[in-house]
């Protein structure tokens, strides 16, 4: 998965309809999910689309697999997991990451409802980072 930083660089680059192509794109690059991990138990509330999101990896060091069934909201969510991918759990407890997304200014580049699940989606992995790093 690519860093969020470079993934920034190249979004800065482009404008309008190439910016959804990069977020489709990161969304068709997400590690797959499978099926069976696609439950209740996993889907974030409060998103338009269905967004699942489910903690893996060992140790310290957090790993996400996440998928979703529309295309941009999956690249939404590709966003935030590259964000936190394969960090300590106590830096991503600690971290800003709303603040982190800042740059892709989701908010006005694409419509309220692909981006209200977001906050959920954040507030998920931080509390799974939390639990990971008090343990």
């Amino acid at each position: 998965m690519r860093s969020l930083d470079d993934i920034r660089e190249e979004y800065e680059f482009l404008e309008g309809d190439e910016r959804y192509r990069l977020l489709i794109e990161l969304g068709r690059d997400l590690e797959e999910m499978p099926d069976a991990l696609k439950t209740d138990a996993t889907l974030v509330r409060g998103c338009s689309a269905a967004v699942w999101v489910y903690p893996t990896g060992e140790g310290e060091k957090l790993h996400f697999l996440a998928d979703s069934n529309a295309a941009i909201t999956k690249g939404i969510v590709a966003l935030v997991i590259a964000a936190v991918q394969d960090r300590p759990a106590g830096e991503v407890a600690q971290m800003d990451v709303t603040g982190a997304l800042e740059p892709f200014d989701l908010k006005n580049q694409l419509s309220s409802n692909r981006t209200q699940g977001v906050p959920n989606m954040i507030a998920l992995v931080k509390e799974h980072a939390a639990r990971i790093a008090a343990s």
